[in-house]
């Protein structure tokens, strides 16, 4: 991409942007616009019909709100009232052990499937069957063996990191171009050799991809996760403002979420690049 093209690019980013905050502020402006929930649910939470009716905050409210929370980013007041640092810092972190896990299980075995047939066929109906299912089926079943929330949240990133990077490596491998590895073999270059050498350099962008993909979806299950087990992340901080009524706060936390999850793809990406080649 040109320094022109991008520059082009980020001007364009900019008018939206200011379109978006522009609109945004126009129709919060005098608490024209207003999250009312109905009367059945407010009562059913406990609310009075003044409660169970906010005006919806505007840009300049939730970016007073957001500087608030940058001055004392990790604060710690009790179980339920603690720093966004924090809260994303508890969130990253069991998102980067599952990741981890997932990582040191499902890159050997895409291995071993790409170079074996034999073991890619015997493991494809299980890989099929349990690809499908939703990470969040498997909290209840994680709660109810691990007995612990937070072990459980890493295991249900685990599980959802491991189909993507899996197939996309086993792809990957099986993938690489037969005359390199024919060449390879002529040269007598051993098995484990050949796969360091000649087949991880091959598929590595491949195999990124697939890291990338995890990671997305990782973070998004995260979030999930912890509005269901609560406790700490920014997913229970998410639940918890919404039950204080605090709007301003869940729109914070949202985009928070959003940043965070991008810098993660980028990064990612950053590393695909840096090992794609044009033949």
């Amino acid at each position: 991409m040109t320094l022109s093209l991008r520059f082009r690019a980020a001007i364009v980013s900019l008018a939206l942007l200011g379109v978006f905050l522009g609109v945004w502020h126009l129709a919060t402006r005098g608490g024209g616009a207003t999250a009312t929930m109905s009367p059945e649910y407010a009562k059913l939470m406990g609310l009075t019909a003044t409660q169970g009716k906010s005006a919806m905050p505007g840009p300049l409210d939730v970016g007073a709100k957001l500087w608030e929370h940058l001055k004392r980013p990790f604060y710690d007041n009790g179980p339920n009232d603690k720093g966004l640092g924090i809260q994303l810092a508890y969130s990253i972190g069991r998102v980067g052990l599952g990741y981890l896990i997932a990582v040191i299980v499902a890159i050997p075995l895409g291995f071993m499937i790409g170079m074996s047939p034999l073991i890619s066929k015997a493991l494809d109906p299980f890989i099929q069957v349990l690809k499908p299912i939703s990470p969040l089926a498997w909290m209840p079943l994680a709660l109810y063996t691990i007995k612990d929330s937070s072990i459980s949240a890493i295991f249900v990133i685990f599980i959802c990191s491991v189909w993507p990077m899996l197939l996309n490596t086993a792809f990957g491998v099986a993938g690489v171009r037969k005359e390199w590895i024919n060449v390879a073999r002529t040269l007598e270059v051993g098995t484990v050799r050949r796969a360091f050498t000649v087949i991880l350099p091959a598929a590595a962008p491949t195999i990124l991809t697939g890291m990338r993909i995890s990671i997305g979806i990782a973070w998004l299950v995260i979030v999930a996760a912890e509005m269901l087990v609560g406790g700490t992340g920014i997913g229970y901080f998410v639940w918890n403002e919404w039950n204080n009524l605090s709007i301003t706060n869940v729109i914070i936390a949202i985009l928070l979420i959003g940043l965070v999850g991008m810098l993660l793809d980028q990064v990612l990406a950053r590393f695909t690049r840096m090992v794609t080649f044009p033949e």
